[in-house]
């Protein structure tokens, strides 16, 4: 899969759920291909902005959507590595240089 396969179908199934990409297209680029780099190393597309394990069940809170996506985007207007954003939030209706803190256990 080629990263502008992988932003369509993602584009297609996540605007439906209320999920837009950021509007800043070169990080978005950048984190697909991260997400494809990491199929192809683990098997599964694993948040890139995370440390994996390579044990899909003990990462199965960080394929992507990762499971803290939801409230991330509730609560500050993006996902942890800003992949997915609310329409405010590319806007500028929300401040975007919040630092959205880590959900994941240690």
């Amino acid at each position: 899969m080629q990263v502008n396969e992988l932003y369509d179908m993602l584009k297609r199934t996540q605007e439906p759920k209320g999920y837009v990409f950021n509007e800043d297209k070169e990080r978005v680029v950048d984190l697909l291909a991260a997400l494809l780099t990491n199929k192809e190393r683990y098997g599964y597309m694993c948040c890139p902005c995370r440390l994996a394990s390579g044990n899909r069940e003990q990462d199965k809170d960080i394929i992507c959507p990762c499971a803290y996506r939801e409230p991330d985007v509730k609560e500050y207007g993006s996902c942890y590595c800003n992949l997915y954003v609310t329409n405010a939030w590319n806007e500028g209706k929300l401040d975007t240089t919040v630092y959205i803190p880590e959900r994941r256990p240690i």
